[in-house]
């Protein structure tokens, strides 16, 4: 059992550096308080009593915001830096949090989400950015998986004690939460991490000009992106959709569907970061895991499509789960690696901008289908758009042999 721990658990976080680990307790604290967002939908249709129809526009807000920072956050890291441009993004963010429960109209919180999310969104390229400066290319992937590891943490502890905290005391102290917990974060982040420039910033400041078309004439890298397209527009139900569906269908409380949110965290605690190690060693590929990954969530949704059993909604948690944890890790490392012929913020601005596309386009999708035809004419979609994700990663792996890639 010692060696086991030691070989399998231990190791995987040998040789991170200190400020991968305190990027990774900034992103604890910041997720744990990010607790309002996996009800958003739940408190729109039920507190403040919007149709699903009107749900859906506001979460498409949400989307369009997240889309919109997530270039906002590619672009300011190429000009002013990724250290700037995440102080100013959790800094902002935790104010706007704390003023979004003062809005109750249909139109003030269209616009005020979308300003919330194009701000806080444009954290994510730039702290994929900052990876390059603070880890070794070797350890990238890990370094990529701790900070999941402590995102998903703190996806164990946020839900779960949302769940409570709307039984006991409504939803408005999730939004001090909120925004406290950011303010917190940065100011951590501040106190204990200098900004560093890595070896690549320095090199694409050099040759901007010459990078700046070759993101956009990389056609395996807009392929790859499609796939992370397909996957967001089905994963990022799991925080629409499904909750409604949780109460609709089987009468789960909040607290309920809080607990199946903490299974999912839970489970990526105790797998991911020896999965993630294991499977290096193994040297699988990415694109291949990317390809299990995408068929994993073809089942889970597939699995949904059997209703009369409430316990299909902890087997699709974890089927949903084991795909998140093979999917997300590699298609950032394939994101991070392709990037080296060019100008890294841009690439993973269009990284993250195709998630924040899917999250546009998938919540008011979704609530759409289920109000006009039900849940499982929806599921029976998500499943084919998984299944295409698969398609598409299969294409891409003949696409790398031909053209002799290790993949």
């Amino acid at each position: 059992m010692k060696k086991i721990i030691n070989e399998h658990y231990i190791d995987a976080f040998r040789g991170l550096s200190r400020e991968v680990w305190i990027l990774a307790l900034v992103s604890l604290i910041n997720r744990a308080g990010t607790m309002v967002i996996p009800f958003l939908s739940k408190y729109l249709k039920e507190n403040l009593h919007f149709s699903y129809g009107e749900v859906g526009w506001i979460m498409f807000f949400f989307g369009i915001g997240s889309f919109a920072g997530a270039w906002l956050g590619g672009r300011l890291s190429d000009k002013i830096g990724y250290y700037k441009v995440m102080v100013g993004s959790l800094l902002v963010s935790g104010f706007l949090f704390i003023a979004l429960q003062y809005l109750d109209s249909f139109w003030g919180l269209c616009i005020g989400i979308f300003i919330l999310m194009a701000i806080a969104d444009a954290f994510r390229p730039a702290m994929f950015v900052s990876l390059g400066a603070y880890s070794k290319p070797e350890n990238r992937t890990r370094s990529l998986t701790l900070i999941r590891l402590a995102l998903n943490l703190g996806f164990v502890i946020g839900p779960s004690l949302a769940g409570l905290l709307i039984v006991s005391q409504g939803y408005n102290m999730l939004f001090w939460i909120d925004g406290i917990s950011c303010i917190m974060a940065i100011l951590i982040f501040i106190k204990t991490v200098p900004e560093r420039k890595s070896e690549k910033q320095s090199r694409a400041e050099a040759s901007l000009l010459n990078t700046k078309a070759q993101v956009f004439k990389d056609g395996v890298y807009w392929q790859f992106l499609a796939v992370c397209f397909l996957v967001g527009m089905v994963f990022f139900q799991i925080f629409t959709t499904l909750p409604i569906y949780h109460s609709e269908q089987f009468g789960l409380t909040e607290f309920h569907t809080g607990l199946l949110f903490f299974l999912n965290g839970a489970l990526i605690l105790v797998f991911e970061m020896p999965l993630i190690h294991w499977l290096e060693k193994k040297a699988y590929g990415e694109l291949k895991l990317i390809r299990f990954s995408t068929f994993l969530l073809f089942l889970s949704f597939a699995a949904l499509l059997f209703d009369g059993w409430a316990g299909m909604l902890v087997i699709s948690m974890v089927l949903i789960t084991f795909s998140e944890m093979l999917g997300f890790p590699y298609t950032n490392a394939f994101a991070m690696q392709r990037s080296k012929k060019g100008n890294e913020g841009r690439y993973m601005a269009l990284y993250t901008m195709a998630f924040g596309l899917s999250n546009t386009v998938s919540p008011k999708l979704g609530l759409d289908v289920v109000e006009v035809f039900g849940y499982q004419t929806n599921f029976i979609l998500l499943c084919g758009l998984s299944l295409l994700a698969v398609l598409l990663t299969n294409s891409l792996i003949k696409n790398f042999k031909k053209l002799n890639y290790r993949r």
